[in-house]
């Protein structure tokens, strides 16, 4: 079952979570430490279990992350119920929804924050009527968290600069120069994944014509910082973009057509695997996208957060440590596959993260014959 919270049903909630802590905090405390709902066990100890997203522009956490993670928390424990909420960019509103999650009951949280820094006063929030916290994707910084569950971000971005590269010495560029366009500064993985792309680059030579960090992971806000470095460059100053991932790519491309520039020409990279970009990828007009095992990371966080929120310890999964500035985190960290057109079939259609019918559509069912995806 799962419950999700509307954009304005957190409204009549205190502002400030201190002062929501101090008008429920400790009854959420006793509740989360019954002994009977402890005591039980198996399948049949209901708890709630509250999953708090960041944002619906890039299409992963609607399609892929919300559905991946419901199922399986049903499939380890029939009687749970997942209160859902979205954040839509907004921290104060995620704030909100985690206040109104503990308020509703929940006894474990997933969060993948909107802001890693703000974010930290829900994890105090949610210890003060101890509640466990699993971090979610990006890892809220300075906070007493439980668990993480992810990719590596900076090895991610290795993955993305390294294709760029690849692709501009095989284009036979021997100065290259690149336009960034990076992810949102309130993410936590997107300085890694600069940070790796970086890494890769600048050793080789690689000019970096043009550099963005995108608010929001902004397609909109992408294509305006794409128009804005051809502006700034000229259509020729550029041989290659490094895009952080899809939904941008997206923005960037359609700046690269505004200015009668061939996509195809320029190897933008991205990442996600969404089915947009993969069509992409498929018709030339994208080099690559990286497909992080959503199912997988979705699915451990479920596997942690349900014994969680039934007062028990968790299978021992989290063998990897990662320091959020208050304490080395017990984490899952899950490796990202780059995902090419001569590799698609293998990866994306194979596991099912994608349906062929997705993709196959109108001018993309020729690129698909090609790849060999019926």
């Amino acid at each position: 079952m799962s419950i999700t919270i509307g954009r304005t049903g957190a409204l009549a909630v205190l502002g400030a979570l201190a002062l929501g802590a101090a008008a429920c905090g400790g009854d959420n405390g006793d509740s989360s430490g019954n002994s009977s709902s402890s005591s039980s066990s198996g399948k049949s100890q209901a708890a709630k279990i509250a999953l708090l997203l960041p944002e619906s522009k890039t299409t992963r956490y609607e399609q892929q992350d919300r559905p991946n993670f419901e199922r399986k928390v049903k499939e380890l424990c029939p009687k749970c119920q997942v209160i859902y909420a979205n954040g839509e960019q907004d921290a104060a509103k995620q704030q909100q929804q985690a206040e109104q999650a503990i308020t509703n009951g929940a006894k474990a949280i997933v969060l993948d924050a909107v802001d890693v820094k703000s974010a930290a006063a829900i994890v105090a929030r949610a210890k003060q009527s101890k509640i466990p916290v699993i971090s979610y994707g990006r890892l809220v910084a300075d906070a007493d968290l439980d668990y993480y569950v992810s990719i590596d971000p900076f090895k991610e971005g290795k993955q993305q600069g390294q294709s760029e590269l690849d692709a501009l010495k095989r284009a036979g560029k021997t100065s290259p120069s690149v336009v960034m366009i990076n992810g949102s500064p309130t993410d936590s993985n997107a300085a890694p994944y600069k940070k790796g792309a970086h890494s890769v680059l600048d050793p080789a030579g690689v000019k970096i014509a043009k550099e963005y960090d995108t608010p929001d992971w902004s397609p909109d806000k992408a294509q305006q910082e794409m128009e804005q470095a051809i502006t700034s460059v000229g259509k020729s100053g550029f041989d290659g973009i490094y895009v952080a991932n899809d939904g941008m790519a997206s923005g960037v491309v359609a700046a690269l057509r505004g200015a009668s520039i061939n996509p195809g020409s320029r190897f933008v990279t991205g990442q996600d695997a969404e089915v947009a970009g993969i069509q992409r990828v498929l018709a030339g007009e994208q080099l690559m996208t990286v497909y992080q095992p959503i199912k997988k990371i979705a699915e451990t966080a479920a596997e942690l957060a349900v014994p969680l929120a039934q007062g028990k310890t968790p299978p021992p999964i989290a063998k990897a440590k990662v320091n959020n500035g208050k304490k080395d985190v017990p984490s899952v960290l899950l490796n990202t596959i780059v995902v090419t057109k001569d590799n698609v079939a293998d990866t994306v259609i194979k596991d099912g993260f994608i349906k062929p019918s997705q993709i196959c559509t109108g001018k993309y069912a020729s690129a698909c014959a090609e790849a060999g995806i019926k």
